[in-house]
This record gives structure tokens, sequence and C-alpha cells, in this order.
């Protein structure tokens, strides 16, 4: 590690504050080094926070701690309600221009990715996202209005499509979700233990109806629709309680081609292409059939995945901020972390890519927390052929952010603030609608109880 003594260290700012961006700010605080954390949200946590299912309060709650620890240490400094990019607060040319030893942008996969259907503008059609970040309470999206109707239809049979399907039957009361795949039911990529949490509301008849529907086509390419059929029942197997009227149903070998809607621009129905299996190497391709139905529904979910946002300004295509190319001395995959400018064929120096930034959708927290260490010990081989700085210049490069900041008249929120926030919300009644406990809906809202706190404990504004 690049530090010599006590009194020099490098200086890293990390962007974002979920699973991936705090673990980055974990292992760079623990080798001594001073950490910037910069987030868009005024809460930490990211995925942690607004993207695993509400219930999950256990689980929340030990993420917290850990990330409390995080930053309430001394080298570690938090700013909350910061966004960075193109026209944001601000821009990466700040930010290289405030002299950090190195950038590690971890701000998930924030793009909405699509497969590009006619009428998916239409009134009833959402993405998986921004569901997900309405039933968390996400600022911005909290108050949104999601209206699904009686029947939906869910792009997808992942971890994803299971907790929005989870949240429409126990909280919306829907009448009907059906989870739609393009391929068929070997290929489905759901956990089977988080699959437990619906169970209990899958219809079982009407998927045994479906495999007689699909059982020519899986067998064509070699697959034994009973052996797949029980093996999804044995997930089943094991359900956890839940009390609804709504029915689960699966569509398989199925390709949304268009979304209808009526004379309201509503949803009424998706047309559906069939598809069969073909083999792609160890795996299999969907190939429509050019037979089409109509499938009715109210509302569609599309659980596809995400894509990065590139109006972060970061070297960009089809979706993905763009890595290194070449191979690296030490080990093949460290390029992947290396932001690269195909323009100058160059690595943009000094800037990492860690989480979700890197590779959309890509696992959950766990892997998250991994691929933040992995970035971690990349960026450090990095830091360790670069001068350490002495802690004058580091504390001016923090003095000269919060400069910046005030200039631009960013209200930042610290870790002081966070935890007066905390208090706040902790002091109201849990809200009705599954979350589990209570969390204020809007920056604005949390702006003011941060403000009202401190003039009431009157703390004062800093670290």
């Amino acid at each position: 590690m690049a530090i010599a003594g006590d009194q020099q260290a490098h200086l890293i700012v990390v962007i974002g504050a979920g699973p991936a961006g705090m673990s980055v700010a974990s292992f760079m605080a623990k080798a001594g080094h001073e950490v910037v954390i910069l987030n868009r949200d005024i809460k930490f946590g990211g995925l942690a926070e607004y993207g695993i299912f509400p219930n999950k309060l256990k689980l929340r709650g030990g993420l917290r701690k850990t990330y409390w620890e995080i930053l309430e240490r001394p080298n570690v400094h938090y700013f909350g309600n910061v966004s960075v990019g193109n026209k944001k607060d601000l821009t990466i040319e700040d930010l290289r221009g405030l002299g950090a030893s190195a950038l590690v942008f971890a701000t998930g996969a924030q793009g909405t990715k699509t497969i590009g259907v006619e009428g998916d503008s239409a009134v009833g059609v959402y993405h998986a996202k921004d569901v997900v970040y309405h039933f968390n309470r996400l600022p911005d999206f909290a108050e949104r209005p999601f209206e699904m109707g009686r029947r939906v239809a869910v792009i997808g049979v992942g971890d994803v499509m299971v907790d929005i399907a989870h949240w429409l039957v126990q909280y919306k009361r829907v009448e009907q979700v059906t989870a739609i795949a393009r391929r068929g039911p070997l290929e489905r990529k759901y956990n089977p233990k988080e699959i437990r949490a619906v169970c209990s509301v899958i219809d079982q008849d009407a998927l045994a109806k479906e495999f007689a529907r699909i059982r020519p086509r899986l067998e064509a390419v070699g697959q034994n629709p009973d052996e797949i059929l029980k093996d999804m029942l044995d997930e089943f197997a094991k359900w956890e309680p839940l009390t609804s009227p709504s029915k689960i149903g699966f569509r398989f070998l199925a390709s949304p081609r268009r979304v209808l809607t009526d004379g309201q621009n509503r949803v009424r129905a998706l047309e559906i292409e069939e598809t069969k299996l073909e083999p792609k190497g160890e795996d299999t391709a969907a190939v429509g059939l050019k037979q089409y139905y109509e499938f009715p529904c109210d509302s569609v979910v599309f659980a596809v995945g995400d894509r990065v946002d590139e109006t972060l300004g970061l070297p960009y295509k089809n979706g993905v901020f763009v890595t290194n190319p070449s191979k690296t001395n030490h080990d093949p995959d460290d390029a992947l972390f290396q932001a690269y400018d195909e323009a100058s064929g160059k690595v943009v120096d000094g800037v990492f890519l860690a989480g979700w930034a890197r590779k959309a959708s890509e696992g959950l927290v766990g892997v998250a927390k991994r691929d933040g260490e992995w970035c971690s010990e990349v960026a450090s081989r990095y830091l360790n052929a670069q001068p350490a700085r002495d802690r004058n210049t580091i504390d001016g490069v923090v003095r000269r952010l919060r400069g910046l900041l005030e200039e631009r008249k960013v209200l930042a929120v610290d870790a002081e603030g966070l935890r007066l926030l905390e208090k706040a919300e902790q002091e109201r009644s849990p809200s009705n609608d599954g979350i589990g406990e209570f969390k204020f809906s809007s920056n604005q809202e949390m702006l003011a109880q941060v403000r009202n706190k401190r003039e009431t404990c009157k703390v004062p504004a800093g670290h």
C-alpha cells in the first residue's frame, strides 16, 4: 500500500453508496486511505436499501449496521443527496479537477433496459426497477401512481419477477399475475429459495396445463417435460405463509411482440408470438414461429434487466460503460474494472468501475460486495504506483469539495444528518404498505427533518 506512516495516504472518491460502493469504501478505509463517498440518494444502501423486498427487515437491518460502521470511520466522509453526471450537481470533470488519487464509480445500473416492443409507452406499462423503487419508498418513485388493474403480465422469470409478483399478490391484491418467458421452464432464472415467498399462490393446475401445451416443443430439443415439472413443483413444496386471493401463473415459449391498447392508450393485452427452442452451444435460444395470439392483461411490467446511465459521462457503448479490452500483467480480469476511452485507445487514468456500474443486473448484494472488493484490489495496485499525498493536501481536497457543493447550493447530507433522519423516522409508526418501517417518501421531507432535528438538538453541520 502506498502509505508512508500516518501522515501520508491516498484520497479515493467513491461515487455510489450501494453494496459495491460501500465495499470499496470499507476496503480503502481499512487500508488507511481517506475516502469520500458521493451518493445520489440521501440514504446509503442503494440496492440493499431500495432493491430487496420490503419485508426482509432483518437482512436490511444487518446491512445498515455494517454500513454505519463504515461511515463512522474517521477517514470516511459521506455526502448524500449529491448527483454526479452531465448537467448534475458535479460532473466527472469536477471530480477529476479536485485532485483525488482515484475515482471509483459504483453508481449501479440506473438506465432502463427495454426489449423495444411497439406500445411500450402505453398507460399501464412499467419497468421493474421503477416498481421496486416504488414499493421500497425511494423518493421520486414512492408517490408515483402504479395502477396495475386486475391482471398483470410480468416479462421475465428471475428474482425480480418474484419480488414484483409478491408485492402484487400480497399488497395490491391483483387477481392474476402471469410471468412470461421467451424460453422454457428449464431456463427459468429465479432462485428456488426466493420463489418460496409466493409459491403458495402459484396455480399448479394451470402450470400443468401450460406444460401440456408446450410439451412437443420441449421434447423436440431433448428436454423431459415431466422431470422439469416435477423439479418446479418440488421447489414449491417449501413455501412461506402468504394469504392472498391472487393467483400466479406462467406462460412459456412466449415472446411479447406488441402492447395492445384501448382508445385511451391503456393496456388491454399483449400480442405474443409463439417460440420454439433451438440449441445454442450448451444453452438454448428462443426462435419465433410467426404464430401470434392476444394475451389479455391490464398492465405489463418489464423485468428484463437494467442498463447503465450514459449521462454519467463515462465512456459508454451499447448499454454498458466501456472497460479496458487489454489484459493486465497481474490478472486478465483486472482490466474489467478500468474505464477505457475507445476514441483515444487509452485507459481513463485512475477511474474504476464496480458492481452494476461495471456489469448491470449481475447478482445481488453478495455479488456486488465481492465485486467491490475485487475492484479495490485492482485500484490498490494502481495506487501503489502513485505518490502518496500528505494529510494537509488531502484535507484541502475535501474542503474544496465542500466549497464546490456550497457554491452550487447543493444540500449535501453527512453522516450526522443521516443519524438525525434515522431518529426522525424511528419516531413514526410503521407504514401499512408492507414496508414494516416508516420511510419519508420525498427528499424534501428528509431534508426538512434533518434541518429541524439539527435545530432541536443543536448539532453542528460539518463532518
